[in-house]
């Protein structure tokens, strides 16, 4: 064993400080690409906050609200339909230039039925699918935010 002060135990620790020194680099680059391309971390998308609020489906009332976004996409969300219902999974991903948000219901009788929605940018709305669990069938669906 080398002790602390001897060349050789030297020579470990410049190999070594160097060879984080060089990830480091690395790192550091990939960011730098990462941020001239104008992309975001994986785990929260820059516009994934446009999810904030209550969003009502134009064809009832059925109301989604958005109260938070944490790692990784997690939405902290609640469904309405009059009764307030918590949401199994909820989570925003991105496809390509796509926000997506995913809403699973287990609660109050849904038994597994999910919300597909893409973020419409251009006209601020929620688009996409209701699968029905319990009836088996799949609706298309439009939620608009709510003014607050």
């Amino acid at each position: 064993m080398h002790k602390l002060g001897s060349p050789g135990r030297r020579r470990q620790l410049r190999a070594l400080s160097a060879f984080v020194l060089l990830g480091l680099g690395s790192a550091t680059r990939v960011v730098a690409q990462a941020a001239q391309a104008g992309s975001a971390p994986a785990d929260k998308p820059r516009d994934v906050d446009a999810l904030l609020g209550a969003w009502q489906r134009t064809d009832g009332n059925y109301i989604i609200l958005v109260r938070s976004v944490g790692a990784f996409g997690q939405l902290d969300a609640m469904y309405i339909n009059p009764r307030q219902l918590p949401f199994s999974k909820a989570v925003a991903t991105r496809d390509g230039q796509v926000l997506r948000a995913t809403f699973e219901l287990r609660a109050g009788g849904y038994d597994g039925s999910v919300y597909e929605l893409d973020y419409d940018r251009a006209n601020d709305r929620l688009v996409g699918s209701f699968y029905q669990a319990v009836a088996k069938q799949r609706f298309d669906v439009v939620f608009e935010r709510k003014a607050r």
